[in-house]
């Protein structure tokens, strides 16, 4: 199987190299350097490719699709540019029907981050018949800073760093983040949810969190029971650090938590993972790995909560 990666030198492709560095089962096209950004070599390595991961930002994974000119090169985009586009399967296989949608599709697109997070969350509910479709919604959303790409990384990681950078720091204030659209789309829902994402002194990691109330808990962890028996998503009962939760606490993993605190009044939902693996390049993976019928864990790390 011959897979290319288009934008290997980025934050999320670098990942995706690293995870496919010892799979046997495919042969990784490889441009140097100087044929990188060059259009003709990539319009020949996406159409010899198998399955093409496109790691670009919106404008470039668009023109990227356009150089495939066969029917044959499956594209798994990484970018924000078709996630709620007709003919692009969305590429989370543990949404209802989704798995076989996306092992019949040619065009995959990749969740976001944040996205992951609230959807894994909130459309088993909307599919329950637990949160209406017409709910205004809120959601928190703490990130690591790898998030924000090799500038970022860069700008926390500098020795000269600005000294607000020691906490967290609240963005996406006109609420318009570039998630907000798969949030309700892929939900079913109305109205985007009011959003507040916050990046953090730490590398990785990722917990989203959405306040319910007037709520059967009993029923919402049920619902999660159903729908997210693992390995890569899975419902946990009570996995919190002795009443702390770490954002951290999934660095490094491809996985994701769903735990239920709270009662019937008040109760608040959590995803914990890694920004940039089961909300990034796992993901990806994932839908590598349906797409070539193998484990879709192969490559993958998947754990116990430690």
């Amino acid at each position: 199987m011959k897979i290319f990666i288009d934008g290997s030198a980025g934050t999320t492709g670098l990942r995706i190299r690293e995870r496919l560095a010892d799979r046997v089962d495919i042969e990784l096209i490889q441009l140097t350097e100087d044929r990188r950004k060059d259009a003709d070599a990539r319009r020949e390595a996406l159409n010899a490719a198998d399955i093409a991961f496109l790691c670009l930002p919106d404008a470039a994974a668009v023109e990227a699709v356009s150089l495939i000119d066969n029917p044959r090169t499956a594209v798994i985009d990484t970018s924000t540019a078709h996630r709620t586009a007709g003919g692009w399967a969305y590429g989370m296989a543990e949404l209802s029907g989704q798995r076989e949608r996306i092992a019949g599709s040619k065009r995959i697109a990749n969740p976001g981050c944040h996205a992951s997070g609230f959807i894994a969350l909130v459309a088993p509910l909307v599919k329950a018949g637990l949160v209406a479709k017409d709910a205004r919604l809120g959601c928190f959303s703490l990130t690591g800073y790898s998030g924000g790409g090799k500038k970022m990384i860069a700008e926390y990681e500098s020795l000269d760093r600005s000294p607000l950078l020691k906490g967290p720091r609240q963005y996406g204030l006109g609420q318009q983040h570039k998630h907000l659209k798969e949030m309700a789309h892929v939900c079913g829902l109305d109205h985007a949810p009011g959003f507040s994402p916050i990046v953090g002194d730490f590398y990785s990691g990722m917990e989203v969190s959405v306040q319910l109330f007037d709520i059967d808990i009993v029923a919402v962890k049920d619902a999660y029971r159903a729908a997210y028996p693992g390995p890569m998503i899975r419902y946990m009962e009570g996995a919190d650090e002795a009443g702390f939760l770490s954002a951290a606490a999934y660095s490094g993993r491809d996985d994701m938590e769903i735990t239920v605190y709270g009662t019937n009044d008040r109760a608040l939902l959590t995803a914990r993972f890694d920004n940039l693996g089961k909300g990034a390049s796992g993901a990806a993976i994932q839908n590598m790995n349906i797409l070539m019928g193998v484990s879709e864990t192969e490559g993958l790390v998947i754990g116990s909560h430690a």
